[in-house]
């Protein structure tokens, strides 16, 4: 392994060559200490990347020094001197911003005022929200972050309220920027362009901090990493003399798997059928989804892929009964359920792995163990003459805990809302891949994992196939797109325009399907629909 660099405060009587510097920092929850005396310290010009399991307790450590949390012990330091930072308008006032995991965004807003929220621009007292528009635009196409000022924040993607959650921070022209996670929720394509504008504005001067569970992505961007385990600082090195094996070394403490280890399926009958689905887009223009028609067998993993916002929400939405079909069927294991219910569906054999996982996998204020139960507490093993057996359910939640390693301060009593975004997608996981089932809808089912989760994450979905599942797996994620799948649907502007095999095909071949420019096998011609 390449020498860890153990960097330790120092005073400076001269001007410090960090603009920050969090030392022995330890901040504690009931029932976790969640940093454990960190040191950790950030170059002028530099992006640092912040790298540990899910609940290692980096954005506990970033929240630290946004004034979200107050340490029980430890001390920040801007520029050498000592600073005290209560809350987000002392981080602000500091130079400091931070793009959330959980975006912190109104959704009732548009996007121009939830960019300028706290900071409008006005004379006298009047807004000068023309001004605003205009800067905001600029900013936008400066740094390739494109988004429609005028939208409201529940009408648009999750990638588009990730692009807002950035240019908050730009246009508040911080000089230290916080990226947690900001890339678990974007396209293989928008990624690239983030990690442009990331080395952009480390060429301008600005310091970053970079959390990510992708180690391609440190290796692409960062010029050094640091590694937290269980709390604890485990070591920084640059970049340049390190390898991704030798980081998820430190980071998990053991050797990890990158290549999906499956063998070849055997499909057997038809699981799901869909028959000239379409499902009207929410504006009414135009069906996010138009005529869709595909089958999954058991035994099978079937991906549909495609860039965010080509009608997969949507899609997935009508075929959980999130959302009403407009034309079409939906047959599962032969009945159609075109019109039933969720429950009706949950309880005749779908899973589902949902894109939001505060919206539509959990209760943010239920225990956890009580979200582990939220499809099943009517069972008989849960409930006696309508009382629900919470020892049951207790020892229900602490096996799933267990074997999915689900980590929490208290354990199946913990509040899903205080558990980090990875460790509450993997409840969620565990949830749905246990309840009995022939159909998985999984989307998007590694979002905010570190590697030692997604490859166990990706070995359950493959024994659940051999075991005679069918998988529906939605994925942005061209990785996991080309080593789970067994074969590949390609959704473009609500249809699919291709099937592809993943043994054969090319990242090239599958990219050109997903922006339209191949369609089953044959070039588009310019204006073709």
């Amino acid at each position: 392994m390449s020498d860890i660099i153990r960097e330790e405060a120092v005073k400076t009587e001269c001007e410090s060559p960090y603009v920050i510097e969090m030392i022995g920092i330890t901040k504690e929850f009931p029932g976790i200490i969640a940093n454990d005396n960190i040191t950790l310290q950030l170059r002028r010009g530099e992006i640092h990347a912040l790298l540990g399991e899910n609940g290692a307790g980096k954005s506990t450590l970033m929240s630290v020094l946004f004034g979200l949390y107050q340490p029980e012990k430890g001390e920040i330091r801007k520029n050498g001197e000592v600073v005290t930072i209560k809350d987000p308008n002392d981080a602000n006032a500091l130079g400091i911003g931070m793009v959330h995991q959980h975006f912190k965004l109104v959704d009732v807003f548009t996007v121009l005022d939830n960019i300028i929220l706290g900071v409008e621009p006005n004379t006298a007292g009047f807004l000068r929200k023309k001004q605003a528009r205009e800067r905001v635009i600029e900013l936008s196409k400066t740094y390739g972050l494109n988004v429609d000022p005028d939208a409201l924040v529940e009408n648009i993607t999750v990638g588009m309220q990730q692009r807002t959650e950035i240019l908050k921070m730009l246009y508040r022209d911080n000089e230290i920027l916080i990226f947690d996670e900001p890339t678990a929720v974007l396209t293989p394509q928008e990624i690239d362009e983030l990690m442009a504008v990331m080395r952009g504005l480390a060429k301008e001067g600005k310091s970053i901090l970079f959390i990510t569970h992708k180690l391609n992505e440190i290796m692409a961007v960062a010029d050094r990493c640091s590694v937290l385990r269980k709390g604890k600082y485990i070591g920084t090195v640059n970049i340049a003399d390190t390898t991704k094996e030798e980081l998820s070394n430190m980071m998990v403490g053991r050797d990890v798997k990158f290549v999906v280890d499956k063998g070849e399926p055997t499909p057997g009958e038809v699981v799901l059928e869909i028959d000239k689905m379409s499902v009207r887009g929410s504006h009414g223009k135009k069906n996010a989804v138009n005529d869709v028609s595909l089958k999954v067998r058991e035994g099978e993993i079937v991906c549909i892929a495609g860039i965010d916002g080509n009608g997969q929400t949507e899609f997935v939405h009508a075929l959980t009964g999130l959302v009403r079909v407009d034309s079409g069927s939906i047959k599962l294991l032969g009945e159609d359920v075109t019109a039933k219910s969720i429950r009706y569906r949950n309880t005749h054999g779908m899973s589902h792995i949902p894109e939001d996982r505060h919206k539509h996998g959990l209760v943010l204020d239920y225990t956890l163990e009580e979200n582990m139960v939220l499809q099943r507490y009517f069972e008989p093993k849960f409930q006696k003459g309508g009382f629900i057996r919470f020892d049951a359910v207790r020892e229900y939640a602490e096996g799933l805990i267990e074997n999915f390693d689900v980590r929490s301060g208290q354990g199946p009593v913990t509040l899903s809302r205080s558990m980090s975004g990875g460790n509450q997608q993997k409840a969620i996981v565990a949830r749905e891949m246990d309840r009995e089932h022939k159909l998985l809808i999984a989307v998007q089912p590694t979002r905010g994992l570190d590697v030692g989760a997604i490859e166990y994450i990706h070995d359950q979905i493959v024994s659940s196939r051999d075991k005679g599942t069918a998988v529906l797996l939605v994925s942005l994620e061209l990785d996991e797109v080309m080593s789970l799948s067994d074969r590949i649907l390609v959704m473009y502007e609500g249809e699919i325009v291709g099937e592809l095999d993943p043994k054969t095909t090319t990242v090239q071949e599958l990219g050109l399907y997903m922006s339209g420019a191949k369609r089953w096998g044959r070039e588009v011609q310019k204006n073709e629909g």
